[in-house]
């Protein structure tokens, strides 16, 4: 991973580089606005920490630029003067992350984990997305003609339903196909990850705000519950989401109504909620963090997304269909898998699930042989 500090004090710009450095991380240094623009166009880095206060240019104007320029890299706003105003106005003008100075280690990786996954969420939806024919997902198999069944019976209903299943399994694919095949089809689908979002930041994203709620509140905002009236809202890693904002989810799920922040009228809304967790939500009752009331409210129906492990007679189909879509991207011609690479890949422990046989049959494709052979796959995988 490839990461730009900018910074006009060398001290905490050359601290920050070691310190990362030493994580394992690819870091260049900036000492400015004009001379950040300038390496951020020659090379991608995949997080850009930018201090909001600097000379000449600061730092939301370099945000602005590296937005109107194209670039895609998750950009942290860093200031030793930050409040949650100036982290709102941050992320609203599209900065990923706001964290304050003095620099603290575990939330400046914690910020790159969250940006890489969420890089990684948006690559991911896009796949599986795709990965819909009419409205059944890819596989043969016993646990997806399961899950095929239980959405056929669910989603007419307007049930509350809690998604489980480990990161890359397809929980996100489920919440669209109980949307599509609900009488709520032609009404809005609206997505909130949870674990992306700061947790100063949930609520207003959730139950909007009112104009002049905060400093930065320059006209009044819908949140994501008013958004999704009359249709679905997924909530993808509930099992992330702070206590508060909990109690406020409950007290919609209950009374149908919402309150933005700083607002003094209640809204009614009527949503259909498909929450979705890689967590253990009875564990984290447990611990104390998650509602046992929130998740009996949720739980109506639980459907659990077998893993890749839990499917692998559906790989030969999986490997097929990401063949030929990642030819058809790259415009390569059609590559065959040997049976026996087939079989090599059935063997294979899929802890990365579906996300990580994509990016295995990208790879082969790229430096396999045509066909795609046992030995490229004990070679690359």
């Amino acid at each position: 991973m490839k990461i730009l500090v900018v910074d006009d004090e060398r001290a905490i710009r050359n601290s920050l580089k070691e310190i990362l450095m030493d994580e394992g991380f690819t870091v260049e240094v900036a000492e400015d606005g004009p001379a950040a623009l300038e390496i951020a166009a020659k090379e991608r880095y995949d997080v850009i920490f930018c201090d909001i206060k600097m000379p000449g240019m600061e730092g939301t104007e370099v945000l602005e630029k590296l937005i109107a320029e194209g670039i895609d890299s998750a950009v942290v706003m860093i200031s030793g003067h930050g409040d949650i105003d100036t982290a709102v106005e941050c992320i609203k003008k599209g900065a990923f992350d706001f964290i304050q100075k003095p620099l603290d280690l575990n939330r400046i990786l914690i910020t790159i984990k969250n940006a890489t996954d969420k890089a990684n969420l948006v690559k991911d939806n896009k796949i599986l997305k795709k990965k819909v024919y009419g409205q059944q997902m890819i596989g043969e198999s016993e646990p997806i003609c399961h899950i095929r069944e239980m959405i056929d019976k669910v989603a007419p209903t307007d049930a509350r339903v809690l998604i489980t299943g480990s990161n890359g399994s397809g929980k996100e694919l489920v919440a669209r196909s109980l949307h599509q095949q609900s009488t709520r089809s032609a009404m809005p689908y609206i997505e909130v990850n949870c674990a992306a979002i700061p947790s100063e930041l949930i609520e207003s994203e959730l139950f909007g705000h009112k104009k002049g709620s905060f400093t930065s509140a320059i006209k009044d905002h819908k949140g994501k519950f008013e958004q999704a009236d009359g249709g679905t809202l997924f909530l993808d890693e509930i099992g992330d989401m702070s206590l508060a904002a909990q109690a406020k989810v409950l007290r919609v799920l209950q009374e149908k109504k919402l309150t933005p922040v700083g607002g003094d009228k209640d809204i009614e809304v009527d949503v259909r909620v498909i929450a979705a967790t890689n967590k253990d939500l009875r564990a984290e009752i447990e611990k104390g963090t998650f509602r046992e009331d929130l998740y009996h409210r949720l739980s109506v129906i639980v459907l659990h997304v077998p893993s890749l492990n839990e499917r692998k007679e559906d790989i030969p189909l999986l490997v097929d269909y990401f063949s030929a879509q990642i030819c058809s991207e790259t415009g390569k011609p059609l590559r065959a898998f040997a049976p026996e690479a087939i079989k090599l890949l059935q063997e294979h422990d899929w802890t990365g699930n579906i996300r990580e046989l994509r990016n295995v049959v990208e790879r082969l494709l790229i430096l396999g042989g045509s066909p795609v052979s046992a030995a490229d796959v004990r070679t690359y995988v």
